[in-house]
């Protein structure tokens, strides 16, 4: 006997706000709006991330739960770039008739699987029907107002940091759209670079260590999801400024070297995007002490200059990329 399967438009608007009710935040969803208390003294800081079907994300490569918590850690990943700790996420849901009501389900567990990691919740949203499915996730948090990370804040000698590994979440896609690249990488790796694709790690870890290393620190930086290349741009446009990179002390993933041979690995680490790493520029003192809290795959790569102008010297030669252009880093309407 077929399995009777229950689509939203089976459940409706109601039957589909019970399905989704036991992975929100009961304390704060069930009225026009949730009432959040901010600490004294602190900023609230307010970002929002749209995901929609065949454009971030499809059925070949991404489940249910996997876009619920993809794009749950796409919005976390920008609290933690802002220096703030979250407060929770509303979800705007807009769903075609005829999806059916388990994928709804995974992706909210999905959701639920990545805020709870970071002992905050949903705490409400919308739903409506479309043509397309879109999740689209705003986050809150706070920080102190002297605690704000913000793009604009590098000065000429600040060394440029960053928190982990790049090119893995690129490699992943790989993986998932060409079944050739099978071939080339063992299963250990290729299962470490999927799950860097499909549930990145947002890095609030980095921004609780910045608090309790240097409380007052001024800091600049932002989130590596437009790729490396593009982060670091994106700092020296808004400050400025410019930056040289050494290409060589960027570490590159064991699992990722696997596939050198054959794939533009390089390509990737500078401008593969969705990596979701920390891109920050500090002082020199500052960056060694975090270093020494991170793992090894986070590296002090460069430094600020005065020159507009981001040179990255590889073993052979060196390139120069106006800070102005930004076209190598992911665009949405190419």
């Amino acid at each position: 006997m077929t399995e009777q399967v229950s689509t939203v438009r089976d459940l409706g608007e109601q039957g589909l706000l019970r399905l989704i009710a036991p992975y929100c935040d009961r304390n704060l969803v069930g009225d026009d709006g949730a009432v959040l208390e901010v600490t004294q003294g602190h900023k609230l800081v307010v970002t929002t991330d749209v995901l929609v079907d065949r454009v971030h994300f499809s059925d070949r490569t991404t489940d249910a739960f996997s876009v619920g918590y993809r794009s749950t850690a796409a919005n976390l990943s920008d609290l933690a770039a802002m220096g703030a700790i979250p407060l929770g996420i509303t979800v705007g849901l807009s769903l075609p008739g005829d999806i059916e009501a388990s994928w709804v389900e995974q992706l909210y567990q999905g959701m639920n699987s990545c805020v709870s990691k970071f002992r905050t919740s949903i705490i409400g949203g919308d739903i409506t029907r479309s043509q397309t499915a879109t999740v689209a996730i705003t986050a809150l948090g706070e920080a102190r107002p002297e605690q704000v990370i913000g793009r604009d804040n590098a000065q000429v000698g600040d060394v440029i940091l960053i928190s982990g590994y790049h090119g893995l979440s690129r490699a992943g896609l790989e993986l998932l759209l060409n079944s050739q690249a099978d071939l080339k990488i063992g299963s250990a790796s290729k299962a470490q670079l999927i799950q860097a694709h499909q549930k990145p790690q947002p890095r609030l870890d980095v921004t609780k260590l910045l608090r309790e290393i240097a409380p007052d620190a001024r800091v600049a930086g932002m989130d590596s999801s437009d790729g490396l290349g593009d982060a670091i741009a994106q700092i020296c446009r808004c400050s400025n400024l410019g930056a040289e990179i050494n290409f060589s002390a960027i570490p590159v993933a064991p699992a990722l070297a696997e596939l050198k041979t054959h794939y533009p690995i390089n390509d990737w680490i500078l401008d593969g995007g969705e990596d979701f790493e920390l891109v920050l520029t500090l002082e020199l003192q500052l960056a060694k002490e975090l270093l020494t809290k991170l793992g090894e795959d986070a590296a002090i790569i460069g430094t600020i200059t005065e020159n507009q102008e981001l040179v990255i010297n590889y073993s052979d030669r060196s390139i120069t990329r106006k800070i102005s252009d930004l076209s190598a880093g992911f665009q949405h309407f190419d």
